[in-house]
């Protein structure tokens, strides 16, 4: 007895839950690659634009200068966090000559935290669909093999002899769905780990700007 065992045969005859169950990881498995290119191409520009603005504001140059030739409708990373503190510490700010030094920087010091928490919170927010779908997909195309079992043995019950050819669709269409629950795992899992590690490194500088930047405001406070 010859028994077709090809992908195709064996998804286009697979009970519709299991159909379901290998369709909802295609697509949860699209959108993740989909989500790890987009995220692959965000921290790699970030990367680059920490370390032009990072040259550009250690050159030598004039704050206020760099300050006012900064896009406000394109501010992201350094760029952000310098904008949000300098503004607080500008001195053609007119209501910001009767605060103290002190005062000035203080404030400079808790809009750029905000300013690096919003950083925080777009760089990682995203992160949290690769998560769960690196933890959630096995277990998914597990459910579907699990009710693709139990449909082949319940087939073998109406039949007085039962053999491996009449068994072996049942159980190899039922194997698929966990593969393909792997399939969408395991690159989520991958992408997921580096881009933690990758925002984790970005902040850390985004955060030792923020304490120089700082710094360099409390110096020229204290020369006031």
């Amino acid at each position: 007895m010859n028994v077709n065992l090809s992908m195709w045969h064996l998804v286009s005859n697979a009970s519709m839950l299991v159909q379901f169950v290998l369709l909802l990881l295609l697509l949860v498995s699209l959108a993740s690659w989909t989500m790890i290119i987009s995220k692959h191409r965000e921290l790699r520009t970030d990367r680059r634009e920490m370390d032009a603005f990072e040259q550009r504001f250690w050159s030598g140059g004039d704050l206020e200068t760099l300050y006012r030739e900064l896009d406000p409708t394109s501010l992201a990373g350094a760029a952000a966090i310098f904008a949000a503190g300098y503004r607080y510490y500008d001195p053609a700010e007119d209501d910001l000559l009767a605060l103290r030094p002190d005062d000035r920087v203080e404030a400079a010091r808790r809009a750029m935290r905000v300013a690096l928490n919003r950083e925080s919170d777009r760089l990682e927010g995203s992160l949290a669909f690769l998560a769960s779908v690196g933890s959630t997909s096995p277990y998914v195309g597990l459910f579907g093999t699990v009710w693709g079992i139990m449909n082949a043995f319940r087939a073998l019950g109406n039949v007085s002899q039962a053999t491996l050819a009449m068994v072996a669709p049942g159980i190899a269409e039922a194997l698929i769905a966990t593969a393909m629950g792997l399939f969408a795992a395991i690159p989520a899992v991958i992408a997921y780990n580096r881009f933690v590690n990758d925002a984790e490194r970005l902040l850390g500088r985004y955060d030792n700007f923020l304490e120089e930047f700082l710094g360099l405001l409390q110096r020229r406070g204290q020369a006031v």
